[in-house]
């Protein structure tokens, strides 16, 4: 059993009236064993396995990554639960947006920790839902064409079922809402079959139910897509934005890679970090920065989403990606910038996305680690109180 750390002194909790933005972070429940992944990936999977094996692939290279006073937590412990909630609080989160899982005709996974904090209703803490509708292949584990469970839209009974599930969610006084609608994000909603239809539909029901409405959040980057119209708001989802330039970088490079190709190639990658076929690609975590959130419009309709940092290698091994330089301070600032695009929206609509809470083998967490400790949490208070006088 793994020993976790003695846990630091409580923050005091802030108080939300005096927070600039309403932010939100992304909860991954990959943290317990399921049969499915023990089928797959071997008996006790979870996300803890891709962490504990990651490796460092190039000088300076931050692997692996290890959790601080939580320890190599198991999400079925209610006390863990517990203390995530009471760290997000201290910090000025106002909600964790789980991971939800419907591939249709009644197939889910990964649903017992929040399944859990819904019928205990411990931790008393703000909580809203993203479908990620995408079907779940290898691709993280070097067999990109396997399938391991397909994502389908059976048709308008399977959304009744699937609405009719989530309703309990939407009725508790926890979940977190604009203007009163319950807030529900949908990760890939251009693959969804018809978009128009499924949002009226929900709203339909969200009526017949006694419910205000939805506020419902399409994620795409494509920000004019026609899918996106009948949403409420728009999230461009970190880091695929960021991603788009990686791979039309990979492109240009594809000839650099063959010239690489040799016994200089660790030397070259140190020098210039080109997406090599057998090292990570390497791009500044600073450069991302720089640009975030400067192609969106100014309207309440479209909302930042922070990263917090980005090193898929546990997952991708020597085909991941990493964003190198990452600190504290720049987080800070990205978090800032991300608070001031929203800052003219009407308070309710100042919703700032943060990938991630817990996303460790991706290397996007805000919990602490044994590398910056609580310093995340600490950036995260500082970037959303007003300015003193």
């Amino acid at each position: 059993m793994d020993i976790a750390l003695a846990a630091p002194p409580a923050k005091p909790r802030i108080l939300a009236p005096s927070r600039l933005a309403r932010l939100i972070a992304f909860y991954l429940p990959q943290f317990h064993p399921i049969p499915e992944n023990d089928f797959w990936w071997g008996a006790n999977f979870t996300e803890w396995t891709n962490v504990r094996r990651a490796r460092p692939l190039f000088h300076g290279h931050l692997q692996p990554r290890r959790p601080g006073h939580l320890g190599y937590y198991d999400l079925r412990d209610p006390e863990i639960r517990q203390a995530q909630a009471d760290l997000a609080a201290a910090a000025g989160i106002e909600a964790f947006c789980y991971w939800h899982y419907w591939f249709g005709g009644g197939r889910r996974i990964l649903q017992r920790p929040f399944d859990e904090v819904l019928r205990t209703g411990r931790p008393d803490f703000p909580f809203c839902l993203c479908w990620a509708n995408e079907s779940w292949t290898g691709i993280w584990h070097g067999a990109p064409g396997r399938v391991l469970i397909e994502q389908t839209y059976p048709g308008p009974a399977d959304q009744a079922r699937h609405f009719a599930l989530l309703l309990p969610a939407f009725r508790d006084p926890r979940y977190l809402t604009v203007e009163g609608k319950p807030l529900f994000l949908i990760y890939r909603p251009e693959d969804l079959p018809d978009p128009a239809q499924f949002t009226a539909h929900w709203r339909h029901l969200a009526a017949g139910a006694g419910l205000p409405g939805l506020h419902l959040v399409g994620m795409s980057n494509s920000l004019a897509a026609g899918c996106l119209t009948p949403f409420d708001a728009i999230l461009p989802y970190g880091p695929r934005d960021f991603l788009d330039q990686v791979n039309q970088r990979r492109l240009l490079l594809r000839a650099g890679r063959r010239f690489l190709a040799g016994p200089m190639a660790s030397a070259f990658s140190d020098l210039f970090p080109f997406p090599l076929p057998w090292l990570p690609a390497r791009y500044r975590y600073a450069a991302l920065v720089r640009t975030a959130f400067a192609e969106l419009p100014p309207s309440a309709k479209y909302l930042p989403c922070v990263l917090a940092g980005w090193d898929n290698t546990p997952r991708a091994g020597r085909a991941g990606i990493v964003l190198e330089d990452f600190s504290p301070a720049l987080f800070r600032t990205c978090l800032q910038k991300a608070v001031a695009h929203v800052a003219r929206n009407p308070p309710a609509h100042r919703l700032v996305f943060i990938k991630a809470w817990n996303e460790w083998a991706e290397g996007n967490y805000l919990e602490p680690d044994q590398h910056f400790g609580p310093a995340l949490l600490d950036m995260v208070g500082a970037a959303i109180q007003p300015a003193a006088p």
